[in-house]
């Protein structure tokens, strides 16, 4: 039987809202840790869609469970099955269809502007702009072949898409207010507010339920398009 997979890379970046999601629609998954050596025992034929969570390390560190990641993905996209990445997992996706990953002279953090660059089914319930919480240093080129759909002020490459069925996503759109706490508790020294890409600590966390409610709305609808993908094939 075919199975949805969820790829993780470290504690704090879990699958927070999709897991809601999927319990929510009735839908079982299956975490893997893919930096704790899990991937290897993984059927790569059997999944019928994987998503790709976020995590603090760089697509470009010398960690061998990236190769043997990327090599999965690759494994993934030749077989047209559902895909969806979020942040490090965007990345690893552009990786695995051949674009570069490199750091930025900043780290962007908050609640950012995403503005909308093409009409896509992707992006069917969406406005214009809207923001999405952002915590990283890196960022991907587009692949050859790939839909360029989001920027913010702070990062030209937000998330695209490419072929029907895979998105990927700089932002973290899964994140919850819990998640967001914990983030602020455990990591917030590796911040500094007083950067222009970094919102500022008290403005992140103010109305703090509510923005998360609306973020969860933007993740849900990437996600119903993802498991409706999986589930028609």
């Amino acid at each position: 039987m075919s199975e949805i997979l969820i790829f993780t890379h470290v504690d704090y970046c879990p699958p927070a809202h999709l897991e809601t999601f999927l319990t929510r629609h009735g839908e079982t998954f299956r975490e893997i840790r893919c930096d704790q050596g899990e991937l290897a025992s993984v059927d790569l034929d059997r999944p019928k869609a994987v998503a790709i969570m976020g995590g603090g390390m760089s697509v470009n560190d010398p960690l061998p469970w990236i190769a043997e990641e990327v090599a999965a993905l690759q494994h993934f996209i030749r077989r047209d099955i559902p895909l969806i990445g979020h942040c490090l997992g965007g990345q690893l996706l552009a990786r695995a269809l051949g674009a570069q990953v490199h750091k930025m002279p900043y780290t962007e953090s908050g609640w950012q502007p995403m503005r909308k660059l093409a009409d896509s089914p992707w992006l069917a319930h969406l406005g214009d702009e809207f923001p999405i919480y952002q915590w990283h240093g890196d960022t991907f080129d587009l692949p050859e072949g790939a839909l360029h759909l989001l920027e913010s002020p702070w990062c030209q490459n937000q998330g695209f898409s490419w072929g029907d069925k895979l998105l990927a996503l700089q932002g973290h759109p899964e994140m919850t207010s819990e998640l967001i706490l914990a983030w602020h508790r455990d990591a917030r020294h590796l911040l500094d507010e007083s950067q222009d890409s970094q919102e500022n600590f008290a403005e992140s966390l103010s109305d703090l339920d509510a923005k998360v409610a609306r973020m969860n709305r933007v993740a849900e609808g990437f996600y119903q398009r993802w498991l409706g993908l999986a589930n028609a094939a």
